[in-house]
């Protein structure tokens, strides 16, 4: 976390409503300034979560994704636009986050996070937040985060249901409530079985409160804890969980010391091209 010494006038005036709160002041508003943020995922999550952060003043943030802008991402999916569709999603990010700040530095990373890169991007942050929509991101990104040190900020949504919680180094992870992923097709992706377009919005949001408050050292994380939201009842549930002694990524004795095959971990084929001949002519 780099630190910000002072803050411009126009600064002073933006983040007013931050700065006049006990908890937050004017060391805090530099902290966050100071901070930078790795969000993968541009979609329904990371949309409300970068947006949150990028108002907020973190000074820093980087966006992972390698989708385009599609028609059906509209409906809930707010960093885009009409005239965004066909762009590449971390582009059209980029552009909406520096409309609303521009001050902010946005790092694009164009890619799919692979057990290859992710150890070269995933340490120069000072936090993690996963929006992906797969099993295998999501225990990549949770296996990187654990192994560099960083905490992260986990979310997922389906239908009208969502989950959030925090990891803390040290204090549990998401292989601790979850040790293996669900057999292929058991659990429909948001293309499959959809989602409600607000819900995202609803646990972005938290996820982005989730990251300022470990940023900043204040409040309780739900390091520890997993919320669980249902909001066709708006019955809101937290459930208290454990590190687990017996995890294999950051328990007593660990098998996970490193990353992965993530697509073989969740079972997911990846097909194969088979090489095509090229018919032989005369000439």
């Amino acid at each position: 976390m780099k630190e910000i010494k002072t803050m411009t006038p126009r600064q002073v005036q933006r983040y007013s409503r931050h700065i006049i709160m006990p908890d937050v002041g004017s060391v805090g508003q530099r902290k966050l300034l100071g901070s930078s943020v790795l969000i993968v995922g541009a979609g329904g999550l990371g949309s409300p979560i970068a947006l949150y952060l990028a108002i907020a003043g973190v000074g820093t943030i980087g966006i992972v994704d390698f989708d385009t802008v599609d028609l059906s991402n509209l409906q809930r999916q707010i960093l885009h636009q009409e005239g965004d569709i066909g762009r590449p999603k971390v582009e059209s990010a980029k552009e909406t986050l520096l409309s609303y700040n521009p001050d902010l530095n946005v790092i694009l990373h164009e890619e799919p996070i692979t057990s290859d890169n992710a150890m070269d991007i995933i340490p120069n942050y000072d936090v993690i937040v996963n929006g992906a929509d797969n099993f295998q991101a999501r225990y990549l990104v949770n296996d990187a985060s654990f192994l560099a040190g960083k905490p992260l900020v986990d979310g997922s949504i389906l239908l009208f249901d969502g989950q959030a919680s925090t990891y803390i180094p040290g204090h549990g992870c998401y292989r601790c409530i979850f040790p293996e992923p669900p057999p292929p097709g058991e659990v429909p992706s948001c293309a499959e079985a959809g989602v409600l377009g607000a819900l995202p919005g609803m646990i972005g949001t938290i996820q982005a409160t989730e990251v300022i408050k470990v940023l900043l050292d204040i409040g309780e994380p739900l390091a520890g804890r997993l919320l669980i939201i249902d909001a066709l009842s708006m019955d809101f549930r937290v459930l208290k969980v454990r590190r687990n002694l017996d995890c294999p990524l950051c328990g007593d004795n660990p098998t996970v010391t490193e990353l992965i095959d993530y697509d073989a971990f969740c079972g997911v084929n990846i097909p194969t091209v088979e090489p095509v001949e090229e018919p032989v002519t005369a000439d």
